[in-house]
């Protein structure tokens, strides 16, 4: 078994956050090829959430272009997963991580540091091989509901770009 710790266990929500983006889990490991959240190359976040604005795609630009982006949009990133022990370090499956989760992240202490915070997104609609992470989801729900935070699961940004992808992240940024 092998721990693999989130590549971004260290980072800090800006509190300056209105929108705040749920993922699920990206792998410190050597066969991750992404340098930040969503980084990977079959993970269109990057195109679909500045077009969501109207502005230039950042797929593939770098670190310090996509946190301007974010600081100028109030917006942050956060996995719900921290840390899994695994027996295959290069399997990022939801399905198959759900189960070896050693370490959650506390997402409600998240987002109780965020005054600002005015929506919350999950990047996942489907929890039929996730019930752990389908659990969480529903308690991070439960404090947006709580608190006035607009929640919703939006489809997976990852593996194929759409038209219809892009409608439905576009109104939840812009609506």
């Amino acid at each position: 078994m092998a721990k693999i710790r989130h590549l971004s266990a260290d980072h800090i929500i800006n509190p300056e956050t209105e929108i705040l983006v749920i993922g699920t889990f990206n792998p410190a490991a050597p066969s991750n090829e992404a340098d930040f959240f969503y980084g990977r190359r079959r993970n269109f976040l990057w195109r679909l959430l500045p077009l969501s604005f109207g502005e230039a795609p950042l797929k593939g630009k770098s670190r310090e272009e996509k946190a301007a982006f974010m600081k100028r949009r109030r917006i942050d990133f956060v996995d719900i997963v921290s840390e899994v022990d695994v027996d295959d370090p290069s399997n990022y499956d939801d399905g198959y991580i759900d189960g070896k989760v050693s370490q959650w992240k506390d997402i409600i202490a998240e987002i109780e540091k965020l005054p600002r915070v005015k929506k919350a997104c999950f990047t996942r609609k489907t929890f039929a091989d996730i019930p752990n992470m389908k659990k969480k989801i529903g308690e991070i729900r439960g404090c947006c509901e709580k608190q006035n935070i607009f929640f919703r699961a939006l489809v997976s940004p990852a593996r194929i770009y759409s038209a219809d992808k892009q409608a439905e992240w576009t109104e939840f940024f812009r609506g």
